[in-house]
């Protein structure tokens, strides 16, 4: 009788843990939508509102197209694409976005800032860290090509930054690539940080997450390797920004990125910032080094 009920409670206890797992998983891959509740006119920039599916066409994409009035009209112009992170829109309010934009813009770059699948104004039921975002990049990559035709450097922030790796990696086209933040391998990641994301104890939560997420949603976050990526972008440059008091990702992401070509790639490491924090504490410094990133191109 008592092998029976501890049998019983067992039982109910492994249902109730992957329970438990399957419902945080699915909440981290299907975040609350945030608003896009700021515009360009806030800051005296004068935007195109812009629609585009990604490359893979399963979902349409909004965004805005601001273009420069200070580009050089002798030469072949460039416009930097946008990529916001996890559960976040083009806003990418920490920075924000928009203030970073207003200096490429008077610097002579055209801006393209989008929102990714199942964020901002855009469609979409479902986030996936990068394995389907690429697709979204790769799509405002052909938005440019088709309507702005002009040199591309990606900037991204966070999951945005991987993903831009990614894209740049699969498309020739794009000159160079900005990162700030940015994980390197997904699985990994995921596998020694979740608990920042879940708010579960690692045992037994983090394993039975990644066991089960992927299966339920169709993912493999193995294929999101930012890591080996860059060695395809290769000779091409990337600048990688991280923080190193950073506690979502830690800053050895960019790091162990970096240091695969450090002949052809930068990394700038501050202090005291928090995620995607470098630019709030060093706006600046953090401007400066963009743009002179963008000039080498």
């Amino acid at each position: 009788m008592i092998w029976m009920i501890s049998s019983i409670l067992f039982v109910l206890l492994c249902l109730a843990l992957i329970g438990i797992s399957v419902y945080v998983g699915w909440q981290l891959t299907h975040p609350q939508r945030k608003p896009v509740d700021a515009s360009p006119d806030d800051y005296g920039l004068h935007m195109e509102n812009i629609s585009f599916p990604s490359r893979s066409r399963d979902v349409r994409l909004d965004g805005w197209f601001l273009k420069s009035p200070y580009a050089p009209t002798d030469a072949n112009p460039m416009t930097v694409i946008m990529s916001h992170g996890y559960a976040g829109t083009r806003l990418e309010k920490g920075l924000p976005a928009l203030a970073l934009a207003k200096s490429i813009v008077e610097a002579g770059y055209h801006v393209l800032m989008f929102d990714f699948r199942n964020s901002g104004k855009s469609e979409g039921k479902i986030t996936t860290v990068g394995f389907l975002e690429k697709q979204d990049v790769l799509g405002a990559i052909d938005w440019v090509q088709e309507r702005e035709p002009s040199k591309i450097c990606l900037i991204g922030f966070s999951m945005g930054g991987s993903t831009s790796i990614l894209a740049a990696a699969e498309e020739r086209v794009v000159l160079g690539v900005i990162t700030d933040s940015a994980f390197s391998q997904l699985s990994p990641y995921l596998r020694d940080n979740l608990p920042v994301w879940s708010n579960l104890p690692r045992f037994p939560f983090t394993p039975l997450i990644l066991l089960i997420l992927p299966r339920l949603i169709g993912i493999n976050p193995h294929r999101v390797d930012a890591l080996a990526a860059v060695d395809h972008i290769y000779p091409r440059p990337i600048l990688f920004i991280h923080s190193r008091d950073d506690e979502a990702i830690p800053w050895s992401n960019s790091e162990g990125m970096w240091s695969r070509h450090p002949d052809a790639f930068e990394l700038w490491v501050t202090q005291k910032a928090g995620h995607v924090g470098s630019y709030h504490m060093q706006p600046e410094d953090y401007t400066q080094r963009v743009l002179a990133f963008l000039s080498k191109l």
